[in-house]
């Protein structure tokens, strides 16, 4: 398991199972504190494995804790019971750990299946703004959307400021079963890209895809992503990590 541990630098992590390559790489950006998470687990039963990215809400070490704990049980629960349990299994750590309510993160998670199974679909679930990406080699498909006022607002046809794309409308210590995000691909073969708000709202999807579809190793390209993102301005913690699903 690749638990993620709070830097002011960047932080990478390289993770090498049967049948995937990934890698990770997380950045502090302008933020005092680097409050992104990132954690992986196989369950040695089932063979699936979880990777999970994790924005902790705020910039203090509460937020940090909070997605690291979150990250941590998503990524076990994940790994055995899919993404759903994994969401619901954090909302319960995070509150058994962190009564406060500063204490509050964002997250999303992919359960892959095991190597003997490359065709199987991959179970992604989220709460929050973290998104999940994934290429085919001929399309980019944004699988989860995002839990925000801006895009609650477009769901009914009306135009959100650009301030509302940063207010989350759940999270995971208020998420509940019927605000959970779902989704079940067709197959996991593939490019994977889990990624923080730090990164995708500082780029194009032009450029995300341009990114994903180099063939460049996961972590030339985890890096690229992160590395454009704050050199457009990015301010945010920037985090993404990107698997190779073979």
């Amino acid at each position: 398991m690749h638990n993620a541990v709070t830097t002011t630098v960047t932080r990478r992590e390289l993770i090498r199972l049967a049948g995937t390559e990934a890698d990770s790489v997380s950045r502090r950006g302008g933020r005092s504190i680097n409050a992104d998470a990132v954690a992986s687990h196989t369950d040695p039963v089932a063979g699936r494995t979880a990777f999970v990215v994790a924005d902790g809400v705020g910039d203090h070490l509460l937020a940090a804790r909070a997605a690291r704990a979150a990250a941590t049980v998503a990524a076990e629960v994940g790994a055995r019971l899919g993404g759903v349990a994994a969401i619901l299994a954090a909302r319960d750590e995070l509150h058994r750990q962190f009564p406060e309510p500063a204490a509050d993160t964002v997250l999303v998670v992919a359960v892959v299946p095991s190597a003997d199974q490359p065709d199987g679909p991959a179970d992604v679930a989220w709460v929050g703004d973290c998104r999940a990406y994934r290429w085919n080699g001929r399309v980019l498909h944004q699988i989860t959307t995002d839990h925000t006022v801006a895009e609650l607002l477009r769901a009914h046809g009306r135009a959100p400021q650009p301030r509302m794309s940063h207010m989350v409308t759940t999270s995971i210590r208020t998420v509940t079963p019927e605000t959970v995000g779902h989704a079940i691909t067709g197959t996991s073969h593939g490019r994977l890209l889990l990624c923080t708000d730090g990164v995708h709202k500082r780029l194009e999807i032009a450029t995300v895809k341009e990114l994903l579809a180099t063939g460049e190793p996961t972590a030339t390209t985890a890096e690229a992503l992160v590395d454009i993102a704050l050199h457009t301005g990015g301010t945010d913690n920037t985090t993404a990590l990107v698997a190779d699903l073979f």
